[in-house]
């Protein structure tokens, strides 16, 4: 799933692309990717793309006004094309969601991997209209997110740290990657519980969030959106990485697996040297 460092860079890639274009067309390969009725995409056409956003894991597009917003959700993808094909998709005949063309010629499709379809766009006069964007958390990257303010959403929270990173109306952007990412460099639990964090914890949690995602930012911007996946994965320290060495100490990263997802971690960093057995039974919640 893209999270906020590869979102980001998508946001800075269509903004020095896109900006100043006018959106020539709008092709839907599946309906039930466009979750608003009113404005209709064509509202979109003849406007020019004024600026590109990010909140949270959502891209907005502000085109004179209409937004046209995204998720790309677990699976989905952008593919940017300086040519795109004249020929028009047919809804139902193409494994591309969206297409947007703009009027240099260039553009780009929405595609979603797998049979589990979640990937949503939308077509709004303002993007907090959007369910999701409503809803958010802060972003952890905005300059005025301070440690008090992590602290604070921590406090009384007799949750597992792990799934409070992940959730989207506390934090914004943040998912299972970089999550496992940001408790690896914090030297942290998955399964700390939130509010039992001391002021110390805390600040190696701050700096551990901060100093992971602008990281990851960093090598991420400026390279084409068709590099980012496989530069997200090179640039992981324990997530993904099961049964290989942790770059830290060496140890074999261990991995929780849950229904539908997995985390991974270093026992020797993050918990005393002790393996997490299973989300529901481990003791070990320090």
């Amino acid at each position: 799933m893209p999270e906020l460092p590869e979102v980001e860079a998508l946001r800075a890639f269509l903004e020095s692309r896109a900006v100043g274009e006018a959106v020539v067309g709008v092709e839907l390969g599946s309906f039930t990717v466009l979750k608003t009725v009113l404005p209709p995409p064509d509202a979109l056409v003849g406007a020019p793309v004024e600026t590109v956003s990010r909140h949270g894991k959502f891209l907005d597009l502000d085109c004179g006004g209409t937004h046209f917003v995204f998720h790309l959700a677990r699976a989905g993808w952008l593919r940017w094309s300086d040519a795109l094909p004249a020929t028009t998709i047919r809804p139902g005949k193409s494994p591309i969601a969206v297409r947007v063309r703009l009027s240099d010629g260039s553009g780009f499709d929405l595609t979603e991997a797998g049979t589990k379809k979640r990937l949503a766009a939308y077509v709004v006069g303002d993007p907090s209209q959007v369910p999701g964007i409503a809803t958010l958390g802060p972003d952890p990257l905005a300059p005025g997110f301070t440690a008090e303010d992590l602290a604070a959403i921590l406090r009384g929270r007799r949750a597992q740290i792990k799934g409070v990173l992940r959730d989207q109306g506390i934090l914004a952007g943040i998912g299972n990657a970089y999550s496992d990412e940001i408790l690896h460099v914090a030297r942290m639990s998955p399964f700390a519980i939130a509010s039992s964090l001391d002021e110390a914890a805390v600040a190696r949690l701050y700096a551990a969030l901060r100093d992971t995602l602008a990281g990851a930012v960093a090598a991420a911007t400026g390279k084409p959106a068709a590099e980012l996946k496989d530069a997200k994965r090179a640039g992981m320290r324990v997530h993904g990485r099961t049964g290989l060495a942790c770059p830290a100490c060496g140890d074999i990263v261990r991995e929780v697996s849950f229904a539908d997802s997995s985390l991974q971690y270093c026992a020797t960093c993050q918990t005393g040297g002790k393996p997490l057995a299973d989300r529901r039974t481990s003791k070990f919640l320090k």
